[in-house]
């Protein structure tokens, strides 16, 4: 692999495996094992890296990657309950995975917002700040926060939308 590669693989891993791993968590809820499935993620990436395009959203694919594996990682682990529990033991509560999946999709979402929109938007929505504290914290006008916070609003609401529109076709059913 080229040095430069190289360069730009280890730089994605010090940057998204902390991420990662916390986002992981939220689907498999054991430290290790999202740990593990990130490095599995980390692996897979690293040997196809140098076939990727270069324009390539590698935050989202990865983002994404670790999403599936931890989906598989929990089927795989249903097939083995599943010879434990009872059917009535294994059922999960109504809407309990659905509303998983949505947090999922809404932190990758935010996490694929430009870096400055991100920032700015988990000021004000995570922190409680107002648009002024924003703008004296990130030494920019009250009127670009305002314009910040617009377009993450609107890059949100395009790409959940498509998202909550599948959400309520299949609650519905």
């Amino acid at each position: 692999m080229p040095l430069a590669n190289k360069d730009k693989f280890e730089k994605l891993f010090k940057e998204l495996f902390e991420p990662l791993t916390r986002f992981a968590m939220k689907y498999v809820s054991d430290l290790d094992a999202a740990k593990n499935l990130v490095h599995e993620v980390f692996i897979n990436v690293w040997e196809k890296f140098e076939s990727f395009p270069s324009d390539m959203n590698h935050k989202s694919y990865l983002y994404t990657s670790v999403r599936n594996r931890c989906l598989n990682h929990i089927r795989s682990g249903k097939k083995h309950v599943a010879l434990e529990d009872s059917p009535e033991q294994m059922q999960p509560e109504s809407g309990e995975l659905e509303l998983q999946e949505l947090e999922m999709q809404v932190e990758m979402a935010i996490n694929s917002l430009p870096e400055k929109c991100r920032m700015i938007f988990e000021l004000s929505r995570y922190e409680g700040l107002k648009y002024s504290q924003i703008a004296e914290e990130m030494g920019i006008s009250v009127k670009t926060v305002e314009g910040q916070m617009t377009k993450a609003l609107g890059i949100l609401r395009r790409v959940l939308a498509r998202f909550l529109t599948l959400m309520l076709f299949f609650m519905s059913v």
